[in-house]
């Protein structure tokens, strides 16, 4: 009880701080250093607390773009082989389009297959050719005569043409006997050159 007496006497004024007692000087620096480190910890600390935070989204951004890029690369020898094959299937299939000197041959050659066939051709008129994005669809309006078997000979024909024809809205009806007609549009392309659109 003596010690909080003691305490009680002192005379701690503030302008007069020079003249307190050593301990209690030592205990009021204590404090105030206590408060000032405190006080930096605290702020510095919500500082690099959220540094600390938006570097970890950073590097769990980063590690997942990682991740997918190895992904990537993982394959890249696979994809380049793809691309390789589907660029040897382009020029093995753009070969199978005529260009415009061989059009004219390849209408010969369809109808030639039609005849040999021992189809009657009524009507084979070519139309105005449609463009596409590296070709152009060439559509042929034809009517046939003919008997059943006749017309899948054609047809069969026309499949091992070496260029790419197509037969489409293909309409049979009876005709006398056992001949019979076909209405169809048989459709050719032409590969686009660079001046003319194609890629």
């Amino acid at each position: 009880m003596s010690g909080l007496a003691d305490l009680k006497d002192l005379d701690l004024d503030l302008n007069n701080i020079g003249n307190w007692p050593i301990a209690i000087k030592a205990i009021a620096i204590a404090l105030a250093c206590a408060v000032v480190v405190g006080a930096v910890l605290y702020l510095d600390t919500f500082d690099q607390q959220d540094a600390l935070e938006k570097v970890q989204k950073e590097e769990d951004t980063l590690k997942t773009r990682i991740t997918h890029r190895a992904k990537k690369a993982a394959i890249l020898d696979e994809l380049k082989a793809q691309l390789e094959e589907m660029r040897s299937d382009f020029k093995k299939l753009s070969r199978q389009l005529p260009n415009q000197t061989e059009v004219p041959e390849l209408l010969v050659d369809i109808s030639q297959t039609g005849l040999a066939s021992g189809l009657e051709f009524e009507l084979f008129k070519p139309n105005p050719e449609i463009p596409k994005d590296f070709y152009a669809e060439l559509p042929i309006q034809i009517t046939v005569t003919g008997k059943y078997h006749e017309f899948g000979t054609f047809a069969s024909g026309i499949a091992s043409l070496p260029r790419i024809v197509t037969l489409h809205n293909i309409n049979l009806s009876r005709g006398s006997g056992d001949s019979m007609t076909m209405n169809a549009t048989a459709k050719t392309y032409r590969y686009l050159d660079d001046d003319e659109g194609g890629k």
